[in-house]
């Protein structure tokens, strides 16, 4: 059996690293909420950026409204590119949007837009590793060795649906 096959279980896998290491760098936690639904306001991501390095982002909107998110997110993204993140290493805003109630959007799309939001992380979790002044808890990036494999097998394909959308 090729290792690709278990790419649903490697994304569990991340998922799980992922949520533990937000949670502990910034000292909350989920709650009940899913992994998408915790991030989609766009704060646990920004004070994220800052705990990495301190005064990156100077305001964190949080109103609990969609814009506010959205802003957040964006927010979030920029300082991402100064941390040194390159915008190929980045997920788009909107797929961090609850798609679940949308009747076209098929459950790969889904995978699609979370998988993207991981490799962020992934690659922000490296940054802070090599970053010599963070001092705080790593990403273990073996977590996501699986999901980092299936990329170009997965990934292409529902990018080109996408652009086809």
């Amino acid at each position: 059996m090729e290792w690709r096959e278990h790419s649903d279980v490697s994304c569990d896998v991340a998922f799980v690293e992922a949520q533990r290491w937000l949670e502990e760098v910034t000292r909350r936690t989920f709650g009940n909420n899913d992994f998408r639904a915790a991030l989609e306001d766009g704060v646990l991501l920004c004070e994220l950026v800052n705990k990495i390095k301190p005064g990156t982002i100077k305001k964190v909107n949080r109103l609990s409204t969609p814009i506010a998110g959205l802003d957040n997110i964006n927010v979030f993204l920029k300082a991402c590119g100064k941390l040194g993140l390159k915008e190929a290493q980045l997920f788009h805003p909107g797929d961090l949007q609850d798609l679940s109630t949308r009747v076209t959007i098929k459950e790969e799309l889904c995978f699609f837009f979370f998988f993207k939001v991981l490799i962020t992380i992934y690659w922000l979790g490296r940054k802070a590793q090599i970053d010599p002044v963070y001092n705080g808890p790593y990403l273990n990036l073996k977590s996501f060795e699986g999901l980092l494999g299936t990329a170009l097998s997965k990934v292409k394909p529902l990018y080109f649906f996408c652009n086809l959308m």
